[in-house]
């Protein structure tokens, strides 16, 4: 039987003011006095048959003036925030938790763009709770290099588990709104935050156990899997991309297709072809991305099974495929710059941050950080290195590093074609 366990606490904003009224965030905002705020965080948590939490923290961050507040919760389930300057605060929980079992779950909630000011009601904090992922994303990288060019874009998945991982019929997403953005879509089916929208669907290739992943390998995905530092191609770019695992075809012949293993083709708006455009490009700005694998004994076919498509309020021509959040094994949400943290696409539970650039076509992206514990970088007891991975992009990603395939020389697996 599923359960929930709703930890609560109660979420009450008591605040002093110098002015005699408030009506919202914006009289404080305009006020040239305020009075700090007292804040008791309250959140539901929902994870089957939860039996703890541990490392949960509380936080309250106000981007645009840099205000962060952040706190531990202790075994009495309360949290409280003293001397809170009034604001537009993103509220966040994140965490760990455990269930029944023993399994390990992150967790995490937010609430963002929320105004605390003198009269703020109650708030509550919708917490969810997703399973330790085995793969993760290592290295992204998206924005390009000097010249215009983009063909040079992969992305890397890593084995961070003790376990043998099977990439065979693993999905690979780029997610719509494609920019990060503060005006999200409004859909034509209310799907109640139980799905992420792909509007560009791949899977690995293979039919069970053709494509392992020992702990401590990982896999690249190149867009076009060339040496890029090419004459032919881009001489500024930094990386060569000839020995990528796979790479996502696109049947161009101007940029052939190569010897790495294509990925295969799975949807593009509401149909499997590839439609018209030449390659697979993904925002240079930024996109989210996920990977995600169907459950035993389920099926996801969202070509043919209408409840898996959705679409903007009159945009009937434009279908994305409805990805069930439980489903998700590792997320990751980039954007513009580092203004755009509060323009999220996915929900908390999946990426609580975001990561960024900075920049378009300058040759840099995203590196995973390693897991590191009183100075010493943590391995496995084979000697596989272990990354941090606490589904916050904004904390567990380097920025703007020179893109390496395979850094730090994690493993590359014994059947890639490319050598």
């Amino acid at each position: 039987m599923k359960t929930n366990l709703i930890v609560k606490y109660a979420l009450s904003i008591l605040a002093a003011t110098l002015m005699t009224s408030c009506e919202g965030f914006s009289d404080a905002n305009d006020s040239e006095e305020t009075s700090p705020l007292d804040v008791n965080v309250s959140l539901n948590i929902y994870v089957d048959n939860l039996n703890g939490i541990k490392d949960l923290k509380v936080s309250l961050d106000n981007y645009s003036e840099g205000i962060h507040y952040e706190k531990d919760v202790d075994d009495t389930h309360v949290v409280h925030l003293s001397g809170v300057v009034p604001g537009i605060y993103t509220v966040s929980a994140s965490g760990m938790a455990y269930d029944v079992d023993g399994t390990e779950y992150y967790v995490n909630g937010n609430i963002v763009n929320k105004p605390l000011h003198s009269g703020t009601g109650n708030l509550q904090v919708e917490v969810q709770g997703l399973k330790v992922s085995p793969l993760i994303f290592k290295e992204i990288y998206f924005c390009g290099s000097e010249g215009w060019y983009f063909r040079d874009q992969f992305y890397e998945i890593y084995n961070n588990s003790t376990e043998t991982e099977y990439l065979d019929g693993l999905y690979f997403a780029s997610l719509y709104p494609t920019n990060a953005t503060r005006i999200l879509p409004v859909w034509h089916r209310d799907d109640n935050g139980k799905y992420v929208y792909g509007e560009r669907v791949w899977k690995f290739p293979g039919t069970g156990h053709d494509y392992p992943l020992q702990p401590g390998e990982s896999a690249v995905i190149s867009q076009f899997a060339a040496n890029h530092k090419m004459d032919i191609y881009n001489p500024n770019s930094p990386v060569d991309c000839s020995h990528s695992e796979f790479e996502f075809n696109m049947n161009n012949p101007r940029f052939p297709d190569q010897p790495a293993l294509d990925m295969v083709h799975v949807f593009y708006n509401g149909k499997q072809e590839m439609g018209y455009m030449p390659q697979y490009l993904t925002p240079v700005f930024g996109g989210a991305f996920v990977i995600f694998r169907v459950p035993e004994g389920e099926t996801w076919n969202p070509i043919d099974d209408m409840s898996l498509q959705n679409y903007e309020e009159g945009e009937e021509d434009d279908v994305k495929a409805c990805i069930p959040i439980h489903y998700v094994l590792d997320a990751v949400e980039c954007g513009d710059n580092e203004s755009k943290v509060d323009a999220k696409r996915v929900p908390a539970v999946l990426d609580a941050g975001i990561t960024w650039v900075g920049a378009t076509y300058c040759g840099l992206g995203v590196s995973r950080r390693l897991l590191i514990q009183n100075g010493d970088t943590l391995r496995r007891d084979d000697g596989a290195l272990i990354f941090q991975d606490t589904n916050n992009s904004t904390s567990d990603f380097v920025r703007g590093v020179v893109p390496v395939l395979h850094r730090y020389d994690t493993g590359v697996p014994s059947w890639n074609v490319t050598f």
